[in-house]
């Protein structure tokens, strides 16, 4: 595991961009949120170092989860990513694979995505080159809530759970999914996250309280990337639950 401490969300933004060309990702999913929202306007912005470094017309990108909405809708993820992202670059339409989260039946949209990852990747399980995740304050990750049946979902590669709290469905990638990601990279900015993100990183594993800590990657590598507000409660050592030793705390600038 890799903990690298930055400034300020913009900071963590920019190696996110920095990670993302050295890897030359051609399979990406992608997240929503704030922070997230700075990574992909710096990717495509022609004054910054990054867009004329990746390869568009080879770089599918896919939504590790999204809201139980239409495309225009102001909650949409896949709108946020289109207005900072997808609508400034030259990327072929075909590269976007979208949740077609208008369907009513947010069961059949879950579906739906299930079969489109299975036609890209033609395998059992997706091995994504890149996936981006965040960390809500209750401790869950993609749409994989506290208590959710979908932490212990095996089969499906996409799911539709009811999300008590917010009142609604939502359609996230399960945990085969996002544990077979080759570069798994978590972005967690602020004050508000300090609290979860030192009882994730430094409590026993729970995931059924704890979403995010059943992100175990099968064969690949997470990091994290946070500032300072979300890292100043943290103490990274052996007896971590993610196994990560101190000297994989990185300060940058």
């Amino acid at each position: 595991m890799e903990f690298r401490v930055f400034s300020d969300p913009g900071e963590v933004a920019r190696a996110a961009a920095q990670h993302f060309v050295n890897l030359s990702p051609r399979s990406v999913a992608l997240s929503g949120g704030s922070t997230p929202r700075v990574l992909y306007e710096l990717l495509a912005d022609p004054r910054e170092p990054f867009r004329d470094r990746i390869a568009w017309d080879e770089t599918h990108f896919f939504f590790s989860d999204e809201r139980h909405v239409p495309p225009d809708h102001p909650d949409s993820n896949y709108r946020m990513v289109n207005e900072a992202l997808f609508s400034r670059v030259p990327l072929p339409p075909q590269n976007v694979h979208r949740v077609l989260a208008e369907n009513p039946n947010a069961e059949e949209a879950a579906h739906a995505y299930e079969t489109d990852l299975r036609k890209f990747f033609g395998e059992a399980i997706p091995a994504f080159d890149l996936l981006f995740l965040g960390l809500g304050e209750d401790g869950h990750t993609a749409s994989i809530f506290p208590g959710s049946e979908v932490l212990h979902e095996t089969r499906r590669l996409v799911a539709a759970p009811w999300v008590a709290k917010l009142n609604t469905y939502r359609i996230t990638m399960t945990l085969p999914v996002l544990n077979n990601g080759k570069s798994i990279v978590f972005l967690v900015t602020g004050a508000s996250k300090a609290e979860i993100l030192r009882t994730v990183m430094n409590t026993d594993r729970n995931p059924d309280l704890y979403p995010a800590q059943a992100i175990s990657p099968t064969n690949g590598e997470v990091s994290w990337f946070v500032d300072e507000a979300a890292a100043r409660l943290c103490s990274i050592n052996n007896s971590s639950n993610a196994g990560a030793s101190s000297d994989l705390l990185n300060k940058n600038p």
